[in-house]
Formats: structure tokens, sequence, C-alpha cells
């Protein structure tokens, strides 16, 4: 089991449901209909949607910058299972995005906890993730790229893979949980 205390948090793609919203606004504002959420077989998107890069980069920059209409909605289930860690232990989220203020304001409007139970921390790439969970004492960390997986292993920490279509690779020798359901079960309350 793991104790609330060392257990952290990716954003996109294990709390965040980034991947929908990216194909909400692919389908409203650009017209691209044929791409489905299980297209998505690789991290880096222009690897596998026939989709012009171009389009595909002014994409994830509005979705970073908060420039969407739709809403970015959480991952089923994700909600309840981190208030219910953050009630016992204080958060932390660390995500690879360059910018921190639209998604510490997303994280802080989802959860029904007192922002001073909230850490979101955001290193600008993903090499700097290992080094911010490190500091922080954290041995575990939930994350859906499968490479930033190998780099956490490579530092120190015990990366959980969240089950996304880009990170179905066999082989792999991490603990993967497909549901908010499984991490809870994981982690350690009482």
């Amino acid at each position: 089991m793991i104790t609330p205390s060392n257990i952290g948090f990716d954003i996109d793609g294990v709390f965040a449901n980034t991947m929908a919203l990216f194909l909400e606004i692919a389908r409203q504002d650009y017209g691209i209909n044929h791409i489905r959420y299980e297209d998505i077989t690789e991290y880096f998107l222009e690897e596998c949607l026939d989709i012009d890069p171009e389009i595909i980069r002014v994409i994830i920059n509005r979705i970073l910058e908060g420039d969407f209409e739709s809403e970015l909605k959480p991952i089923d289930g994700a909600v309840e299972v981190l208030s219910e860690i953050g009630e016992a232990h204080p958060l932390l989220f660390v995500t690879a995005r360059p910018e921190l203020s639209t998604v510490k304001k997303w994280v802080h409007r989802m959860l029904p906890l007192r922002p001073s139970g909230i850490e979101v921390i955001a290193t600008g790439a993903f090499e700097g993730k290992a080094d911010v969970v490190n500091a922080r004492g954290t041995r575990y960390f939930v994350e859906d790229c499968l490479e930033i997986c190998y780099m956490l292993n490579e530092r120190g920490v015990t990366p959980i893979l969240f089950s996304q279509p880009w990170n179905r690779s066999p082989g792999h020798p991490f603990r993967q949980v497909s549901s908010w359901a499984e991490i809870r079960a994981l982690v350690d309350l009482y």
C-alpha cells in the first residue's frame, strides 16, 4: 500500500481528459470528425494522427493557454479519489506544461480542497518531473507517458502507468492502472 504522502500525479491524461478536449476542439473548430480517442496511439500526436501538424500545434497551444470554449473535464473518478487522498495529505501535481497559471486554476476549480492542500508544479520539460518528485520525497508517481515512466524509474521514482491508447506497449515493467478506482485501491488512507 502507498501512503498519501508518497504519491504524486501528472495532470494531462491522468487527471485532466486533455485528449478528449483536443478531439472536441478539432471537431468543433476545424471540422475534423474522422479521429477517435482510440486513434491516439502515440504520445506525440503528429506521429499517429492524420491531421495537419500545424493544426495539432495550434490546438495544443490553445489548450495550454486555456483558449477554448469547450470544457476540460477530469477523467472519470479522478475528482472523488483525489479529494479523498487530499483530505489525508496535501496533493502533489507535476506537469511538463511550460506555463502554470491556467492548469493550476483548473486543478483548484476541480477539487473541493483548500488551495494550501494542493501543490501544482510546471516543469516546462518532461525531464524536470523526476527532479521535482525526488525533491518532494515522493516515491510513486502516476503518469500516462511511458517514456516518462522510464525516466522516473531511472531516477529512483516508482512510476504507475495510467493506461491510455498511447501507452499500450507490451513488455514494460511498470504497474499499470486503468481507472481511478484502481489508484484508490493502491493508497492506504487508514
